[in-house]
């Protein structure tokens, strides 16, 4: 059938199984095809064409619940239920968001963005149709990497507890962005790779290809699962939390999955369903990555595989300086250790924990966890160097509150992703970082401006003995292996032109684009490089007053709790009598789109600074 003719999953619903074959080879065509132009995530979107298909197929959504785990794999849902023309605004301002959207569509019944939320979602569903009276099925899909957090685990517990009827989806396929580690990954490989796994894996394909239905079936299956649970993995994670499991299962044969489900629907209880998918599938530079290239891509050639945005010549992202200034660090002082929650490739890690194995620790989804043992660490002599991307680092605020600076520990924080980020929008956006941390005591908050403050910063938190933040953007930076000794809490004054009509303090990257833009157009301007958020440069914010200039405290983050609220209760308590001019992120989330689109709608552009400047200025 003809992509563009779907209006929503009834129309698949009377295709035969060659059909939904047929189908699926066409939507993963259009997915390359698409995401090439426009950019998304590829390879978990390629690995669950089959496995949404047969869903919509078997479930009658939007009255039965499907949803999926952080939500970035939901394009192949997207398609079905009648969104295939929008794909052409896919994360862009106002267009398709790459994620789940209740906006968009009655189909998309929760929302996330970050991992591990489905499993508490699904049981408040389950219960509160139980409590209407109500019958639907509640179908979350959770990867593997998300499984072994703790949120789904503490989800799960209870889970197995209340008993309620859902369909749990385990999408296996050995991959979060990078390859996944730990124990419980270990476990899923075991059930994956089994030799009595496979004879019996076999045994339950032939029950599916035989005739039985319903109450027939589903016995079948569960004489399978039985025997599994005796015979191979006596201590099945799931069986020994009261939750029925059937797996694993061919997650790219439509046929298996149609039968699976079509039975699943009869059972009372909680039921985990275990499919095995190839992430990237049908696109082989993403079914070949390994290292997490392919999971989220700007726009590509198709035939090369060659990435369409480079770099400008001389500039590394953000995340590779922070990582070779701490390499470089780390090679000195044998005391430092690279921590990440799962994120190796996005917070480019890869140089450290190829060049200091044994000093590097992945621990997979789980910033709460990865924070207190950073805590410990610590606390035992090492010089812990923590990455998290700011929308996550939410996760672990108690830890750094309680574990860190409470204790007082040494543990540098680098937050990546600060700001906007641009296209993955309101669950991704790092805007929040520094009013949530700025309230917590002994922490340090620092963000450079250019790569030498970056490196300088890192060795005053290496050498200190106090939690440090270093907060960096998405983006990318002028090389530079220069240092220079910066005093903690001091910030610096950049005289534009001839004597300054006005003062304008940010931080960041924009520190230069402002002095830039001020010289261009010859405004007279004073601008303070404000590189620390705590503590204040009390001395500095003197001098300013003093001046009886305005001032423009110009930030790209929330305005609430932000930099410009530090400076106006500074001012409040020592009783400054000046002028100051806020601009910066109001009261609301900020959508998805590309990051000078936004800046402009949340006027936070240079070109709205300046407006405004001339206005008072003049």
């Amino acid at each position: 059938m003809n992509l563009f003719d779907l209006r929503s999953p009834d129309d698949i619903k009377a295709l035969k199984e060659e059909e939904l074959k047929e189908l699926a080879e066409e939507i993963r065509r259009f997915l390359i095809m698409s995401i090439a132009k426009t950019g998304g995530h590829l390879s978990s979107n390629l690995g669950v064409v089959e496995l949404t298909i047969a869903l919509h197929k078997v479930f009658d959504s939007p009255r039965d619940k499907i949803f999926f785990d952080v939500g970035h794999q939901s394009y192949v849902h997207k398609i079905l239920t009648g969104r295939i023309k929008e794909f052409k605004t896919l994360r862009q301002y106002k267009g398709l968001s790459g994620f789940q959207k209740r906006r968009e569509s009655v189909h998309d019944v929760w929302e996330a963005g970050h991992s591990s939320t489905s499993l508490s979602a699904a049981l408040g569903m389950a219960i509160a149709r139980d409590l209407q009276k109500e019958h639907y099925q509640v179908i979350p899909v959770i990867g593997d990497a998300a499984f072994a957090s703790g949120m789904s685990f503490e989800a799960l517990n209870q889970i197995g507890e209340q008993q309620r009827n859902m369909i749990i989806i385990l999408n296996d396929n050995d991959m979060s962005i990078s390859k996944n580690v730990g124990a419980i990954q270990q476990t899923l490989t075991k059930m994956r790779v089994s030799k009595s796994y496979t004879a019996l894996k076999s045994d339950l394909k032939g029950a599916l290809s035989g005739n039985q239905a319903g109450n027939a079936l589903l016995k079948a299956m569960r004489s399978v699962k039985n025997a599994v649970k005796e015979n191979v993995i006596p201590d099945n994670i799931f069986t020994e939390l009261h939750i029925d499991y059937i797996g694993p299962v061919d997650g790219h044969d439509i046929g298996e999955l149609i039968k699976v489900f079509e039975s699943a629907k009869q059972h009372q209880g909680p039921l985990v369903i275990h499919v095995i998918t190839k992430k990237g599938k049908g696109y082989p530079y993403a079914e070949n990555d390994k290292e997490g290239k392919w999971h989220g891509v700007s726009p590509f050639d198709i035939e090369s595989g060659r990435s369409l945005s480079m770099l400008p010549h001389g500039h590394k992202s953000w995340s590779e300086i922070i990582t070779d200034a701490v390499c470089d660090l780390a090679e000195q002082n044998k005391q430092i250790v690279a921590i990440t929650p799962a994120m190796i490739s996005g917070s480019k890690l890869e140089r450290f924990f190829s060049a200091y194995p044994q000093r590097s620790f992945d621990c997979g989804i789980a910033e709460e966890h990865a924070m207190t043992f950073a805590a410990a660490l610590a606390l035992n002599g090492f010089r812990p160097f923590i990455s998290v991307y700011s929308s996550f680092l939410q996760r672990a605020y108690d830890q750094i509150n309680h574990d860190v600076a409470r204790m007082d520990l040494p543990v540098v924080i680098g937050v990546d992703r600060a700001g906007l980020v641009g296209e993955d929008g309101e669950t991704h956006h790092g805007v929040f970082d520094i009013a949530m941390l700025r309230s917590i005591p002994n922490l340090i908050i620092a963000q450079p401006k250019d790569a030498k403050e970056a490196r300088s910063l890192l060795k005053l938190a290496f050498s200190g003995n106090h939690p440090f933040v270093i907060r960096y953007p998405r983006g990318s930076e002028a090389q530079s292996t220069e240092c220079e000794a910066i005093t903690c809490g001091t910030w610096v004054k950049y005289p534009c032109i001839a004597e300054a009509k006005a003062i304008v303090i940010a931080y960041g990257s924009d520190v230069d684009k402002i002095i830039a833009k001020a010289k261009v157009n010859e405004i007279a301007l004073l601008v303070v490089n404000a590189r620390f958020f705590k503590p204040l440069d009390h001395n500095c914010l003197d001098e300013l007053a003093q001046m009886h200039l305005p001032i423009f405290v110009y930030e790209t983050d929330l305005l609430a709790g932000g930099l410009s609220s530090a400076i106006l209760e500074y001012g409040n308590d020592s009783g400054k009598d000046w002028e100051i001019h806020r601009i910066g992120i109001g009261d609301h989330f900020v959508e998805h789109g590309s990051l000078p689109n936004l800046r402009k709608q949340e006027h936070i552009d240079l070109n709205t600074l300046f407006e405004e400047l001339l206005h008072v200025i003049r």
